[in-house]
């Protein structure tokens, strides 16, 4: 406030003679001045002016501003000349702030905080979501007008601040991240090595974050189905019979994922059927992988779409997440035909079953697609598929010749 009383104590006191005194009886400013010199007078109404004027606060959350750089023009000099004999005048002035604008918008910076937009991880685990942060901002229009006021009078104004929401939020991050679909399949957890494969096709495709219209191959995900790629031996079909194989549950796994894209909309462009039938899921809803043979499909949609596996003790299962559509997707599977087997094939010196028989089957599948109102959308065939026969095999012995008994085991 000194630079302010500077200020007071020398306005308007140059231009207007300091010589001569004021007439008798006058009062200005509530201050009794007659006959007082013009400097005398000037210097006791500016002092009763600056006793009486109120400083101008500004109350922000950074701290309190008390602009020291006011600077107060006045009338007391012209008053005190041109003042009549017994004359009560008061003192007109105002105060200006001259670098006001800039001063007001550094603390408006002090107090502002940029708004953070809420983001997400997503790996092999899952989805990490980190919330927004609404940011703060000065009301610099408002706050240059308050302060104008107060500089009139004097007073307290509080900084105006608000709070903004950022571009993007938590809940919108999630209503992008939604389950499309879940489809899981059953096996035998005894079966050590044939879990472990399954496991690890699940392991490599967790993760996998597919962009708009890119496409899927599940070979490319997995690799190949090796000893050296991780891979054990477990029972493959091969020539149209259960044979040990490295890699022997994948198709398990690839079948599953097959199961999963169709039910969250994706666009199979490859896919085929085992030789045999399998018992994990209906005729033709199965996807045979090999060196030769792939399942591919596309994201069709204008956003990403993320995959998730969880493998447990004796079921996988796939997870797509992404926007839904409004659709609802669902697989139908239709048998044409069951085709009996041939009788079995006996083998003799053997006993028991070599080689159980199975039925073949002609088959087809659809993917059904319900609209927003429950409606059915469409209907389209997925594949038509033909599984062959298995021929049995049983063990025969070899007759003994008539009156001889089969020895005894001696104790």
């Amino acid at each position: 406030m000194k630079k302010e009383k500077a200020a007071l104590l020398l306005a308007g006191s140059f231009f207007l003679g300091g010589f001569g005194k004021v007439k008798e009886g006058v009062v200005i400013g509530g201050v009794e001045v007659g006959g007082m010199p013009y400097d005398v007078a000037e210097n006791m109404i500016r002092s009763q002016l600056f006793a009486t004027l109120r400083p101008v606060v500004i109350h922000a959350p950074s701290g309190d501003l008390v602009p020291e750089e006011l600077c107060v023009k006045d009338d007391i000099a012209r008053l005190v000349r041109r003042a009549k004999k017994g004359e009560t005048l008061e003192v007109s002035y105002t105060r200006s702030w001259a670098d006001a604008e800039e001063r007001l918008r550094e603390l408006c910076a002090q107090n502002a905080a940029e708004a953070k937009d809420a983001s997400f991880t997503f790996s092999a685990s899952g989805f990490r979501y980190t919330g927004e942060v609404f940011g703060t901002a000065c009301d610099y229009s408002a706050l240059l007008s308050d302060v104008t006021r107060a500089m009139k009078t004097g007073g307290e104004v509080t900084l105006s601040t608000f709070d903004y929401a950022p571009a993007v939020t938590e809940k919108e991050l999630r209503a992008h991240t939604r389950e499309l679909s879940s489809f899981s399949t059953r096996f035998d957890g005894t079966n050590v090595s044939r879990r472990h494969n399954i496991a690890l096709a699940g392991a490599r495709i967790a993760g996998t974050v597919l962009n708009p219209h890119a496409e899927f191959s599940f070979n490319a995900a997995v690799g190949e189905r090796t000893e050296k790629n991780g891979f054990r031996t477990a029972n493959i079909i091969l020539d149209g019979q259960f044979v040990p194989g490295v890699g022997g549950g994948v198709c398990q796994a690839s079948t599953t994922l097959f199961g999963a894209a169709l039910r969250a909309g994706m666009t199979v462009t490859e896919s085929r059927a085992h030789s045999l039938s399998v018992g994990y899921v209906p005729p033709s809803e199965d996807a045979m992988v090999s060196s030769s043979s792939d399942l591919k499909f596309v994201n069709p949609y204008d956003f990403p779409v993320y995959i998730l596996a969880e493998v447990g003790k004796n079921s996988i299962r796939f997870r797509f997440f992404g926007t839904p559509d409004g659709k609802r997707y669902e697989v139908e599977s239709r048998v044409l035909e069951r085709i009996a087997p041939p009788p079995p094939e006996e083998v003799k010196g053997e006993e028991g079953v070599l080689r159980a028989e199975k039925e073949g089957i002609r088959s087809e599948s659809y993917l059904v697609v319900y609209g927003k109102d429950g409606k059915l959308y469409s209907r389209t065939r997925i594949r038509k598929d033909s599984y062959a026969a298995v021929r049995g095999k049983v063990g025969v012995k070899k007759a003994l010749p008539e009156g001889e008994a089969e020895p005894k085991e001696k104790l």
